[in-house]
C-alpha cells in the first residue's frame, strides 16, 4: 500500500499521518479479527479469531505469529490492566475475565442480578482499577460467534467491575453498545451504537457522556455517526482524538467531533489499538487480518 491508504478531509490530518509509512499486513488467515491489546513488556499484541475460537499473539521483535490460546471461549474484546494482567470478554462463557501473571483465570463477572450476561464484548480498564464493560448480545444470536442462547438480561447494556468486584450497570439506553474508551484524562467515556445490525434504521454511532469523580456518568450526546456502515472498536490518541473502525476504514475525529480523514484498510475493520514502544504504531483487526501502520501521534496511556 502506499500514499492513497489515506484519504486527507482536513488539512489538520496531514501532520497526524506519514505518507511515506504504508499500511502493512502482518497476518491472515483469520475469520473475523478482533480486541486488540498491546503488552509494552513483551513487545506482543494479543488479538482475537473470534469464530475459529482462538486467541493469536503477534510478536514485534521478530514479526513472527502464533497461537495464544485455543480454545479461547470465544473470546472478542481484550485489554490490560495497570498490573499488565490480559482482561477478556468471553462470548462463549458469557463472562469478562482475567488471565494472571501464572496463566490461571479469574472470572471477574458473569452474573448481573443472578442471570447470565449476554456476551461481553468490548472492556477498558481506567486507572482507578474499574472494568468497564460493553454486554450486547453477538455472541448469543448464533452459534458463530459462540453458542445460540435466549437473553436472560432485559436488554443490552454498559457496566462497571469495581475493585471490590461490585458490579454496576451504568448506562440502559443502548440497542447494542460496542466499543468503549476513556478520554486521556478520564474525564470523558465514548462508547458506540452499532444497533443497525439488528435494525435497518437502528444507531450507527459513538456517543460520549462526562464522567464525574464517583465514575457517575451525564451527557450521552451523538459524537459522530454514519450513513452505510458501523463503528466498532476504537482507541483515543493522546491528544483526545478518537481514531475509529467505520466500515473498511480506520476514522480520525478530531476532539470536536470533525472527521478530519480516513486510513483506508480493505477489508471490514473491527477493532484497533496503539502500540509499538512509543505507542505511535497502530495495529487494526479487519476481517482476515491483522494490518499496522506508523502514525505521527502517539496513543493515550491505558496502563
Amino acid at each position: 500500500m502506499s500514499a492513497s491508504d489515506y484519504e486527507v478531509l482536513d488539512e489538520d490530518f496531514r501532520r497526524k499521518i506519514r505518507f511515506s509509512a504504508s499500511v502493512e499486513r502482518l497476518y491472515t488467515g483469520c475469520r473475523w479479527t478482533e480486541g486488540p491489546a498491546y503488552f509494552p513488556a513483551h513487545r506482543c499484541l494479543i488479538w482475537s479469531d473470534i469464530p475459529n475460537d482462538r486467541m493469536l499473539r503477534f510478536n514485534e521483535a521478530d514479526g513472527s505469529v502464533s497461537v495464544f490460546r485455543s480454545p479461547s471461549n470465544y473470546a472478542n474484546g481484550n485489554t490490560i490492566d495497570r498490573e499488565g494482567r490480559l482482561v477478556t470478554c468471553e462470548h462463549g462463557g458469557r463472562r469478562v475475565t482475567r488471565t494472571e501473571h501464572d496463566g490461571s483465570i479469574t472470572i471477574l463477572a458473569d452474573h448481573y442480578l443472578g442471570r447470565r450476561l449476554n456476551s461481553p464484548n468490548d472492556v477498558v480498564v481506567k486507572s482507578d482499577g474499574s472494568i468497564w464493560f460493553t454486554d450486547p448480545t453477538y455472541g448469543i444470536d448464533s452459534d458463530y460467534e459462540g453458542h445460540k442462547a435466549d437473553p436472560e438480561q432485559d436488554g443490552s447494556h454498559v457496566y462497571r467491575i469495581d475493585p471490590d468486584g461490585g458490579i454496576t450497570r451504568v448506562l440502559d439506553d443502548f440497542e447494542k453498545p460496542n466499543g468503549l474508551a476513556f478520554s486521556p484524562d478520564e474525564s470523558l467515556l465514548y462508547v458506540a451504537d452499532s444497533g443497525a445490525t439488528h435494525r435497518p434504521d437502528g444507531p450507527r454511532h459513538i456517543r460520549r457522556f462526562r464522567v464525574d469523580e464517583q465514575g457517575g456518568l451525564s451527557g450521552g450526546e451523538v459524537f459522530a455517526s454514519l450513513t452505510d456502515s458501523l463503528f466498532d472498536g476504537f482507541r483515543l490518541d493522546s491528544d483526545g482524538r478518537v481514531w475509529t473502525s467505520a466500515g473498511t476504514d480506520v476514522h480520525c475525529y478530531e476532539p470536536d467531533g470533525r472527521l478530519t480523514g480516513r486510513i483506508r484498510i480493505g477489508e471490514t475493520v473491527a477493532n484497533l489499538v496503539f502500540g509499538g514502544p512509543k505507542r505511535n504504531r497502530l495495529f487494526i483487526c479487519a476481517t482476515s487480518s491483522l494490518y499496522s501502520v506508523i502514525v505521527a501521534v502517539n496513543g493515550a496511556k491505558t496502563f
